[in-house]
């Protein structure tokens, strides 16, 4: 342990909480802009373009969002009929989200516009620290976890 005074502009999980919020809102303007979407509401969306169905406990899960925030995602996304409810076969207490077919049409408009928007954020990296960037992102998340 360093006996250093402590600068919370140093301090590991403020530096990367900063840096979500930045990444995240210069998408979330995007998305809003073209879409009317908050960053909430599209990580539910990729994420069901991604998985197929998911009940909302396994969206809480994957997208490591609180509940709350995934049930309101998922209501704003039935009400804008981009996402369904269907009974979940398995268990009958809950039911699986799917996007409609309108939702994967938008699905399929974002994909381009994130990966522009994250090829942008990352074009000061060469391709070799880029990876080893998502490496260390994922090791040190995996020491959280």
């Amino acid at each position: 342990m360093s006996n250093a005074p402590f600068r919370l502009a140093e301090f590991l999980p403020y530096q990367l909480s900063v840096a979500s919020n930045a990444v995240s809102n210069r998408i979330a303007a995007a998305y809003h802009d073209a879409f009317g979407l908050k960053v909430t509401e599209w990580r539910v969306m990729a994420m069901l373009g991604d998985a197929g169905g998911l009940t909302q406990r396994e969206l809480t899960e994957k997208t490591l969002m609180d509940k709350v925030a995934v049930n309101r995602a998922c209501k704003v996304l039935e009400s804008r009929e981009l996402a369904v409810r269907l009974p979940n076969l398995q268990d009958g207490r809950s039911h699986h989200l799917e996007l409609t077919e309108t939702g994967r049409a938008m699905h399929d408009k974002i994909v381009p516009m994130a990966r522009e928007i994250e090829s942008s954020l990352l074009e000061s990296m060469s391709d070799d620290e880029q990876q080893i960037f998502r490496d260390l992102l994922e090791k040190l998340r995996l020491q959280a976890g």
